[in-house]
């Protein structure tokens, strides 16, 4: 697809507020807010919270407004309140760095307690956190399996039939009749998925970026846009460079 090409709103595929997608068979629901909702087992999944980013950059004297946290975890708490799940599990990054729980105000320790209360909590470790606190609730893990489906934070190039991971923070930018847009999406051939980061500051890398081409190397991703509240199908031909 050349730069000059348009699609029109109208040929944008929307699901509402969320979508369901197939990952090595396994019926998932993908959500507006970014996370995936696995109905018949009831457990949710999110990656790359990036807790305590703001904290982390301004002890660099990067002054970032050190809301993101409480951002973060209202944003966690709608969705939770949404799909009531048993489980969730956290791909890894959840915390920005390695102090970052620590830097955790009362209030925001508070807010993930009660999330966490009264269902099981399965912190994948991140690059960011290799070791999830054990100051809070919830039990570590590298990776966890879950029927054909395998959890872990960074994606393994290859054949990687089931696996959901996060670490790469899909973006997709696409260019309407009405301007350029670049959203957070997941990226899914139906055999794996990368989930688009969770957290309020964390950023995101291009879908056409050459990180990505290891992963899919037989056919090329799907990208399920996150659009304010609804979940949009793109062919990876419709989705731009930066």
């Amino acid at each position: 697809m050349t730069s000059h090409q348009r699609i029109s709103i109208a040929g944008l595929r929307s699901a509402g507020a969320a979508q369901d997608i197939m990952i090595a068979g396994a019926s998932f629901t993908a959500d507006a807010s970014g996370a995936l909702f696995l109905g018949a087992e009831g457990v949710l999944v999110v990656a790359d919270l990036h807790l305590e980013k703001g904290s982390s950059y301004a002890r660099r004297r990067v002054l970032l407004p050190p809301y993101d946290t409480a951002a973060t975890l209202a944003h966690l708490a709608r969705v939770i309140a949404r799909y009531n799940p048993r489980c969730v599990i956290a791909l890894g990054d959840s915390f920005h760095d390695r102090d970052a729980a620590a830097r955790m105000g009362e209030e925001d320790r508070a807010s993930l307690r009660a999330l966490q209360t009264g269902r099981d909590w399965i912190w994948i470790a991140g690059n960011h956190d290799p070791a999830p606190p054990s100051s809070l609730q919830g039990r570590a893990q590298d990776e966890i399996r879950i029927g054909p489906i395998t959890f872990r934070h960074e994606p393994r190039a290859g054949d990687a039939q089931g696996e959901i991971a996060g670490h790469l923070h899909p973006v997709a930018r696409v260019v309407t009749t009405r301007g350029s847009l670049r959203r957070r999406c997941f990226a899914t051939d139906g055999a794996r998925c990368v989930m688009p980061a969770f957290g309020a500051y964390a950023g995101g890398l291009n879908l056409r970026d050459i990180a990505f081409a290891p992963l899919f190397p037989n056919r090329a991703p799907l990208a399920h846009v996150l659009g304010r509240d609804r979940v949009y199908a793109i062919a990876h031909a419709h989705c731009h460079s930066d």
